[in-house]
């Protein structure tokens, strides 16, 4: 008997909040990107514009909570009380996968999250098989029941190999994504869930049309080892081979340059810091989950308000250190790449 997604995503945020989930062998590689200090900045903090526009609406900081839950009563809680705090900071919104309400709508209560979030950015969320299989109307009626501005498809065929009943066909999707692109009234993102994307599949991507692209990279929660975690014996062993599987978040957007993708960074975004440093390297906005999430279950919507805080004022700290007036200049600054992180360029063929 196939196991009930509820309970899947219940698993999950056990998981995520109990255990050892993330990457241990393999970083982001921002540890690997230095930015050059401006002990000059003719700065204020006050001057400083954090602000950037994000598939059609202005965000007041360049950061999205991305897509992590739905389907169960508490997951319900999680993402009202996260979808406020995107409101009140002006930043944005990911739902987790809509698979539970699509197979059962009367689960689509997990997911409303609009009337807490009246203006928020708020991304719809599928999972790219699953969208194989519905037809254009279908994907438009899961974004339009919840008030989505987007729509996510993501990209998960390692945890999937992994995950006890997971698909194992990923046939067809390249021919999916070129026909949510073309048909859907909303823009179409393409995400990772973790191990990121390489050139040659934003090269793919954009050929088809897409537009955003978050590249969900190696060194943040890695979705092999949360399956892995909750696996019979033999796929447990599988998983410890592949849990460090992936292209490092910054290796994947130092790749996609010159592709002409807008990027999300995500993938192991745990400072201020490393948010200047992904849009240094060419991100639009960077995306979290994992520490978010972990701070509402320490401390509720205020403990996730000051992690969010926080990560703006580091982001502002590094601005006034380059000398970046605005995320513009920042895109602009100098930075200075480890070798490391070069080896993965060059693997990669950034342009």
């Amino acid at each position: 008997m196939a196991e009930p997604i509820s309970e899947r995503k219940r698993a999950h945020l056990d998981l995520c909040e109990q255990e050892r989930v993330e990457y241990t062998g393999k970083t982001t590689l921002f540890e690997e990107v230095e930015l050059v200090h401006d002990a000059l900045p003719e700065l204020a903090v006050d001057e400083i514009d954090t602000s950037v526009e994000l598939l059609g609406k202005r965000l007041r900081a360049p950061l999205l909570i991305t897509g992590m839950t739905g389907g169960t009563a508490e997951a319900a809680a999680i993402n009202k009380a996260l979808a406020r705090v995107a409101e009140e900071h002006g930043i944005a919104f990911g739902l987790g996968s809509q698979r539970a309400m699509q197979r059962r709508p009367e689960l689509a209560y997990t997911f409303a999250v609009r009337r807490h979030a009246p203006t928020a950015l708020v991304l719809a969320n599928l999972g790219l098989v699953q969208a194989a299989a519905l037809g254009t109307a279908e994907v438009a009626a899961l974004a339009r029941a919840v008030g989505a501005d987007a729509v996510c498809l993501h990209l998960n065929p390692a945890q999937e190999l992994i995950q006890p009943g997971g698909d194992r066909d990923f046939r067809g999707g390249l021919a999916t994504i070129r026909r949510l692109v073309r048909e859907l009234p909303l823009p179409v993102v393409v995400k990772e869930t973790g191990c990121g994307i390489s050139r040659a599949v934003g090269e793919r991507l954009a050929a088809a049309g897409v537009r955003t692209v978050d590249v969900a990279g190696a060194g943040g929660t890695s979705w092999v080892r949360v399956e892995g975690l909750r696996a019979p014996r033999a796929a447990r062993a599988l998983a410890e081979v592949f849990a460090d599987w992936g292209i490092p978040t910054a290796a994947a957007l130092l790749g996609l340059r010159g592709t002409g993708l807008e990027l999300i960074a995500s993938g192991g975004i745990r400072t201020g810091l490393d948010v200047a440093k992904a849009i240094a390297l060419g991100a639009r906005v960077a995306g979290v989950a994992l520490p978010v999430f972990r701070a509402y279950r320490e401390g509720g919507a205020a403990a996730a308000a000051r992690f969010v805080e926080g990560l703006v004022a580091g982001l502002e700290t590094a601005m006034v250190l380059t000398g970046a007036r605005d995320l513009a200049a920042l895109a602009r600054t100098p930075v200075v790449l480890g070798r490391r992180l070069r080896d993965w360029v060059i693997a990669g063929g950034e342009a």
